[in-house]
């Protein structure tokens, strides 16, 4: 009988969990600036063994305290998701909670993790809607205070992060950093000489996303967010780009309202957000 183990994942497990990534269809990967193969060794990040053969793998490390994304679930097709799930999940609640806890979160893009989260506690919390804007004349208007972000911007942009987004949405210096240097077009927004918002746009060919905007709760209402799509949509028009996607949260009626007055459209999908708080053990 050959046992099985849950343990660490660590930077050796690479060419295993690449391929189990790469084989397997029932897999989960997080949405990130860094690909799940990034987080190897991180804590929260655990692989399950038969042998010396890794046939499961779940992470969920944390960038925010308190705050843990479901970054990869994957299992090999002699496994039942039931099963993979459920070894894995138990050591990950125990380990999370011996740390102080968080609240564990995914946005489950496939029916099958979707109705094994749900099995497991886990609370819908909202929807991700997605949207696109497509070229329009009108838009590409001239916009007042938008300027390129810099590398030297980032620490004043972390902070209109922060103000602009509950914890489980926010994102740390570090991923504003990996952003950037991903980024297509990267904005900001200035007011009274200081940094009040930014956008960060992905992206190539004839498509691009914008993965990022945010505006500083003390100045929303007078303009800054019209201002940075609005320069966005001339920058698009001027390198030939003409579709623009762009993803926010069922219950955020200010970024629907803008994104909808900006021109954009649902596309008809959504993917619900689910979560699950670990306390701490006591």
């Amino acid at each position: 009988m050959i046992n099985t183990l849950v343990r660490p994942a660590n930077l050796n497990d690479y060419p295993q969990v690449s391929d189990l990534m790469f084989f397997e269809t029932h897999l989960h990967r997080h949405l990130d600036w860094r690909s799940p193969l990034e987080w190897l060794g991180a804590p929260f990040y655990w692989a399950l063994e038969e042998g010396k053969r890794i046939n499961a793998a779940l992470a969920c490390p944390s960038e925010i305290a308190g705050i843990a994304w479901i970054r990869l679930f994957v299992y090999a097709g002699g496994w039942s998701a039931e099963n993979a799930w459920n070894i894995l999940w138990s050591t990950a609640k125990y380990e999370i909670a011996r740390a102080g806890g968080a609240t564990v979160a995914a946005i489950a893009m496939r029916p099958w993790f979707q109705n094994l989260l749900a099995a497991n506690g886990f609370v819908n919390r909202q929807q991700i809607v997605m949207l696109e804007w497509q070229y329009q004349p009108w838009a590409a208007r001239e916009a007042e205070g938008i300027r390129p972000m810099t590398e030297a911007d980032l620490p004043q942009v972390e902070m209109t992060d922060q103000a602009s987004f509950d914890p489980l949405w926010q994102n740390p210096l570090e991923t504003l950093q990996r952003a950037f240097s991903q980024a297509l077009f990267a904005t900001v927004a200035e007011a009274e000489q200081r940094i009040v918002g930014y956008q960060i746009t992905t992206g190539g060919g004839q498509r691009a996303h914008l993965a990022r905007l945010a505006v500083h709760p003390s100045v929303r209402g007078r303009g800054a967010g019209k201002a940075l799509l609005s320069d966005l949509f001339k920058v698009l028009t001027h390198n030939g780009i003409s579709r623009l996607t762009v993803n926010t949260q069922s219950d955020n009626v200010t970024s629907l309202n803008l994104y909808q007055k900006m021109g954009f459209v649902r596309t008809g999908e959504q993917y619900p957000v689910y979560t699950f708080d670990v306390p701490a053990s006591i």
